[in-house]
């Protein structure tokens, strides 16, 4: 995930040296690289992603809701929709940020709450199993928990196009994170013995849950606040990016793109208890291995390579065809593998 955002800021840079301004958008990118057949892939994807995730949001929200409240699933997931929607609709920018940095801030607290409580129990012996054969599955919602690359573009134009302070910025802004889900996995694996295992725990979650009393709301609390600020960024964009498909003048907010967002993943929400893992699953797969997987390896290639195209910006990433090989052969493969197990568990269905 960390070469696949060089590349971004690399093809991004070079598209902003060509065309002489900053605000290069990964549609402009495709267009210059791919050409039309890359800009309809690239938006196909993005709706993609962005759509499975806020289905994904909402059934897990509304899950959260109902156990809180005990009202139905459809008012929880309603309300929801309704609470956020409203601020991204009709909240202004210090609104929003202001909600956000309330979230991030529960997050952080609620997520040092969580790893002090849970860590109390951790066994290091449980840390030392493995299950290797699991491993390739998690691929997709790895890749999927690593996104970052839709904001590369405006990375690069706030630093003016420095590559160095991107790469750092790109390098640093993937090791917190990764940081942070090694001491969450840590805490969640060295505290249930023996399940990396056992192929019947669907959500570890849910058994630390049973486990301790004491770390359901805990859970609860930064599911919920973590849902929240990723929904309104999904729902900015989304709305946005609808907007722009519309031609509808830019600077207002129109209702119909945020109709367009909210309601689709509001309907697809119910109509499947277990949708959330799916969403997620197919959100990594199709989504995000696409777009940040095959494509930033595709259109560097393109760059690179074509005849017709200059690129004065050195590569940053190193490697050569080798690297760009190795990453676009590496998402195809889990693509490809994910499709056959698709299609082989809707033969098993009929």
């Amino acid at each position: 995930m960390v070469v696949t955002g060089l590349l971004v800021a690399e093809v991004n840079v070079n598209t902003m040296c060509e065309i002489g301004s900053g605000g290069v958008s990964l549609v402009s990118m495709a267009m210059r690289t791919l050409g039309t057949a890359g800009v309809r892939t690239a938006c196909l994807s993005y709706l993609f992603i962005h759509y499975a995730l806020l289905v994904a949001y909402v059934a897990r929200s509304s899950d959260i809701i109902t156990n809180s409240l005990g009202i139905p699933l459809w008012e929880s997931a309603t309300l929801f929709s309704l609470a956020f929607g409203g601020i991204c609709y009709f909240g202004s920018q210090r609104l929003i940020g202001a909600v956000n940095g309330f979230l991030v801030f529960g997050i952080l607290a609620s997520f040092t709450s969580l790893v002090v409580v849970a860590s109390g129990n951790l066994q290091w012996s449980s840390l030392l199993e493995a299950n290797f054969a699991a491993a390739p599955q998690s691929i997709p919602i790895i890749a999927l928990s690593f996104v970052y690359q839709n904001v590369v573009p405006v990375l690069c134009t706030n630093l003016e196009g420095d590559l160095s302070k991107v790469r750092t910025a790109i390098i640093a802004g993937t090791a917190i994170p990764l940081v942070l889900f090694l001491v969450w996995d840590g805490v969640i694996l060295g505290t249930l013995p023996g399940i990396a295992g056992n192929s019947n725990v669907s959500d570890p979650l849910e058994l630390l849950r049973s486990n301790n009393g004491m770390v359901g709301p805990i859970v609860e609390a930064f599911s919920f606040l973590a849902i929240g600020t990723s929904y309104i960024g999904f729902v900015l964009g989304l709305s946005d990016f609808l907007a722009d498909l519309l031609k509808l003048p830019s600077g207002q907010n129109k209702p119909l793109p945020y109709l367009l967002t909210l309601l689709p993943p509001l309907v697809l929400s119910q109509l499947d208890p277990e949708i959330f893992f799916k969403a997620l699953d197919f959100a990594g797969t199709y989504g995000v291995l696409v777009l940040f997987g095959v494509f930033p390896a595709a259109m560097s290639w393109s760059e690179r390579y074509s005849d017709e195209l200059e690129a004065p910006v050195p590569p940053i990433v190193p490697g050569g065809k080798v690297t760009l090989g190795v990453v676009m052969g590496g998402a195809l493969l889990v693509i490809v593998s994910e499709i056959i197990k698709d299609i082989m568990q809707l033969q098993g269905l009929h």
